[in-house]
């Protein structure tokens, strides 16, 4: 089955989720997916063997949802500090950013 042609009828945002490792930016990005668009569960966001080993954003993700006023394009980034270069990449896409930040451990370094 050949996949329709999409038509860009909406205005378009890069957005990101960025903060620390393990304060839940995939579990919200996975949350997000599933009210705007088609969802996605946490273990599918993170998918490599090693992320899923681990329980850590390794590479950066990408999903896709809309609203009824625009299209978004979303990266999950990662936030521990050996993959900071990942994060960067994924950032540098970006429009605007999510700062999750855990209520248990508050804003970390």
């Amino acid at each position: 089955m050949a996949k329709s042609k999409f038509e860009r009828n909406k205005p378009h945002v890069n957005i990101g989720t960025i903060g620390h490792v393990d304060h839940g930016k995939t579990s919200l990005t996975a949350a997000i997916t599933k009210y705007f668009g088609e969802f996605k569960a946490y273990d599918q966001i993170d998918a490599a063997p090693e992320e899923k080993a681990r329980g850590i954003t390794i590479s950066t993700a990408h999903v896709e949802y809309e609203t009824p006023a625009r299209h978004y394009a979303h990266v999950d980034c990662p936030g521990h500090a050996d993959y900071v270069k990942n994060m960067i990449t994924g950032a540098a896409q970006m429009d605007g950013a999510i700062l999750v930040c855990s209520a248990a451990d508050g804003p970390m370094p």
